[in-house]
């Protein structure tokens, strides 16, 4: 995903901005020319959004969650079955990165307070959690490495 929007924004949107900015300096007077103003800031926002992609890319590792031996704990990658004790409700998430969360999909961030929480635990381990909503307990019903 990261890859893919670097493209883009190199390859389609830098070129269009570009092309914003000339058209706004072809008006005159750039002090009071706010067209210029706010092609130029999204220049800058951009330019730091593709510093910021490049970063991570050339930081990060890939990881095979099923090459690791984490004996059921709960570890990054890993996807785990969580059932509110309260409700009796079940959600299934897999940890990972902050870039990659998406909670509807099933994607939970590893800095979110449930991954915080249930990282290193076992299946059939309870945890407390101190979410946004409230104080919420869950069972580690399974963990599975795929």
């Amino acid at each position: 995903m990261l890859r893919e929007e670097l493209r883009r924004l190199k390859s389609e949107d830098r070129p269009r901005v570009v092309e914003a900015i000339a058209t706004a300096r072809a008006h005159g007077d750039l002090k009071e020319n706010a067209e210029y103003h706010a092609a130029k800031e999204q220049q800058g926002m951009m330019e730091a959004r593709i510093r910021d992609i490049e970063a991570k890319l050339s930081n990060s590792q890939v990881i095979d969650v099923t090459s690791i031996d984490a004996e059921g704990r709960v570890v990054f990658g890993s996807t785990v079955h969580l059932v509110d004790l309260d409700s009796d409700e079940e959600s299934t998430y897999q940890i990972v990165g902050e870039d990659e969360a998406d909670i509807k999909g099933g994607l939970l961030s590893v800095a979110s307070p449930i991954a915080r929480a249930i990282i290193g635990k076992h299946e059939g381990d309870t945890v407390e959690v101190t979410t946004p909503g409230g104080k919420k307990s869950y069972e580690i019903a399974e963990v599975e490495y795929v």
